[in-house]
């Protein structure tokens, strides 16, 4: 592999989510608890395949922004740890589900579970947890938070089907890729933040407040994975760098650097990402393109975009210490510092 894009410029120095892990430290210990209780069975094959994932080192941020979000509204109890080891639970199905559905080799650097335990296992571990993650939801009694995190599997479901879709195809628009991501990605960071004032007894105006904050956050944070397919590293990314690229995915950077390009260049990207022309050379000039038609720094002005409309989402909020973390989450997410 040859060329790799310095992605300094989507950097902010010192961005860092300490503020919420140690907020949420005490609650996060007994979510890690639950995971490891409910994602145990007498069927040996459905703990050993959602362990490997579950322990491969995910930071957990949506579990955090869901405890979080409860803890700014004054809520006491136990349903907030239920719900964000659901939204994890969620997280990690659609992990699962993705590394087939993609063909994945690695996730957070290490092989994928279909890899070890084949397609088959995969999918049904991941359709376990999804029914653990309901039993939890339902466990806490709300069914507007039940509503909440069903409405967004639905979505989520969408956005995988939508993706599929637009595969190979260099004609998707900027906003058809915008609606994908939105379900795919955005959907859960906005139902894990919404379901925090909701079971705190929040106004309607803050629980809308926290889902535009979490749906924004979401588009933010996917658009730095699209940019980071094509200028990170294997190591900031936990999969292959040029995954996207060798799956066909028509990602944001893709999309601009095609629209923008000459004759000749949109006859590499079909021969590339229509026609499967997508080996290491491809790759190389495909970054060299993308980085010639500025593709990598404007996904990133988007994200930051998008980050900026998360933060004024929360800006009427009375000042907290959740708040204050969860706005330095947004420049987290943009920085990606590991």
């Amino acid at each position: 592999m040859g060329v790799v894009l310095n992605l300094d410029e989507g950097k902010r120095d010192g961005a860092t989510i300490a503020r919420l892990m140690s907020l949420t430290g005490a609650d996060m210990g007994r979510v890690n608890e639950l995971i490891l209780s409910k994602a145990g069975s007498d069927v040996d094959m459905i703990p050993e395949v959602a362990n490997h994932l579950i322990s491969s080192g995910g930071k957990r941020l949506r579990p955090m922004l869901t405890l979080a979000a409860a803890q700014m509204f004054g809520y006491v109890g136990d349903g907030h740890v239920k719900l964000a080891t659901s939204v994890e639970f969620m997280h990690t199905a659609t992990l699962l589900h993705d590394d087939v559905v993609d063909e994945s080799d690695l996730r957070r650097g290490k092989k994928t579970a279909r890899m070890i335990w084949g397609n088959q296992a995969s999918v049904l571990v991941g359709d376990f947890l999804l029914g653990q993650a309901f039993r939890m939801m339902v466990d806490v009694g709300s069914l507007e938070a039940l509503d909440i995190l069903s409405t967004a599997a639905s979505i989520i479901a969408e956005g995988e089907v939508m993706q599929l879709a637009a595969a190979n195809n260099l004609e998707t628009t900027e906003d058809e890729h915008f609606a994908v991501i939105k379900a795919k990605t955005a959907a859960l960071f906005s139902a894990a933040a919404e379901v925090g004032p909701v079971i705190a007894g929040a106004s309607k105006t803050d629980k809308a407040a926290l889902r535009s904050y979490g749906v924004n956050l979401g588009l933010a944070f996917q658009l730095i994975d699209d940019a980071l397919d094509y200028g990170g590293s294997a190591q900031e990314l936990g999969k292959n760098v040029g995954d996207d690229f060798r799956e066909g995915k028509v990602t944001l950077p893709v999309i601009l650097a095609y629209r923008r390009g000459s004759a000749e260049e949109r006859k590499f990207w079909k021969g590339a990402i229509e026609e499967h022309q997508s080996d290491d050379a491809a790759l190389d000039k495909a970054i060299g393109l993308i980085k010639k038609h500025g593709a990598i720094a404007d996904t990133i002005a988007r994200a930051r975009h998008f980050g900026e409309i998360a933060r004024d989402a929360l800006g009427p909020l009375p000042a907290t210490p959740q708040k204050a973390a969860l706005i330095e989450v947004i420049d987290f997410c943009i920085s990606r510092v590991n």
